[in-house]
């Protein structure tokens, strides 16, 4: 499975317009708490790769943020490998959810994996032409919206980063600004000072 991805800087309530402008249909909302891990027996950051578990707690319309306990968020655990492009966020990607996130934490600890960050975001998904569009508002830094769609095959990545580089455009979003570092690469170089 790859991930093809387009990140960009937006302004999210004149994008929330768009979408609903263009027929779009707001899906879900959630905040999001990652914790991201570094390996024992190799850097990420010098791979480019990503290990971290991700707590999720629904928000209804309207509300900004749950309570601050998310010990009963849904969670999951994510392997990001290396960006497979300069042209889009494209990488493969492994996600399974976990029964509980604190003792998956304590399992990474036990094998020597520090926690290294977390990157907490309020997220509102969006289906909008075969595509799952997101507007982030991320603790620390500026909005964004990313475009994404998963596809099978290498072969089917060209077409699918094509297709969300037009509906971009048909939201008045530029591709050309694309940010193709993560959250966590934006937040650990001060991007938000």
């Amino acid at each position: 499975m790859y991930e093809v991805e387009i990140k960009v800087p937006a302004e999210l309530d004149a994008t929330r317009e768009r979408l609903r402008e263009a027929g779009a249909e707001r899906v879900d909302a959630r905040r999001q708490r990652d914790t991201y891990y570094d390996a024992p027996h190799r850097e990420f950051a010098e791979t480019d790769e990503a290990l971290r578990i991700r707590r999720e707690t629904p928000l209804a319309e309207g509300v900004e943020s749950p309570p601050e306990d998310d010990s009963d968020a849904a969670a999951t655990v994510t392997y990001k490998g290396p960006l497979l492009d300069e042209a889009s966020k494209t990488r493969a990607e492994h996600e399974t959810g976990v029964d509980d996130g604190e003792a998956l934490a304590a399992v990474f600890s036990g094998l020597g994996f520090e926690p290294a960050a977390t990157v907490e975001k309020r997220r509102e998904f969006w289906s909008y032409d075969g595509f799952t569009v997101t507007l982030d508002a991320v603790t620390g830094l500026d909005e964004y919206v990313e475009i994404e769609r998963a596809v099978e095959t290498e072969g089917e990545v060209d077409a699918a980063r094509e297709a969300a580089v037009d509906a971009l455009d048909h939201l008045d979003l530029d591709a050309d600004e694309q940010v193709r570092t993560s959250y966590l690469g934006l937040l650990l170089a001060g991007e938000g000072d």
